[in-house]
């Protein structure tokens, strides 16, 4: 699936949920189901800056370009997101990351729904991947 399809789909699973406190649990859940980083892989380097909570993200390329990115966070609802972001853009090459628009975010309310702190933190996940994705790109 392209990066658009998936933001699609997500946004598909959102607009069947009309109430916020629902979707709230739906990103909690994810972040139940997500990632558990190795304790090393928990450090400075892989800690992004601008989050309320402590987040990491770790981004591995694959044999055939495309990157792999694992993250977690010590927040359920923040390692929701992150498990949200990282469903779009996993399998993808740099060039597909580095350009894509990622429409989801206001489309299913998220810009408007978190607050600001947590926002921010979005913003500076996205950044982050990002950036590896510009330092990876052919």
């Amino acid at each position: 699936m392209t990066i658009n399809e998936i933001q699609d789909e997500i946004i598909e699973e959102f607009s069947e949920i009309e109430d916020w406190m629902d979707r709230y649990q739906l990103i909690i859940d994810l972040g139940e189901e997500g990632d558990v980083l190795p304790a090393g892989e928990k450090n400075e380097t892989n800690l992004i800056d601008g989050c309320q909570s402590r987040v990491w993200i770790v981004c591995d390329q694959n044999p055939d370009g495309t990157l792999t990115f694992r993250g977690e966070s010590d927040a359920l609802i923040v390692k929701g997101l992150v498990c949200l972001l990282l469903r779009v853009v996993n399998g993808h090459t740099p060039e597909e990351i580095r350009d894509a628009d990622l429409y989801f975010i206001p489309q299913i309310g998220l810009a408007e729904n978190l607050s600001p702190t947590r926002s921010n933190g979005l913003l500076a996940m996205i950044k982050r991947i990002k950036a590896y994705a510009v330092a990876l790109s052919a």
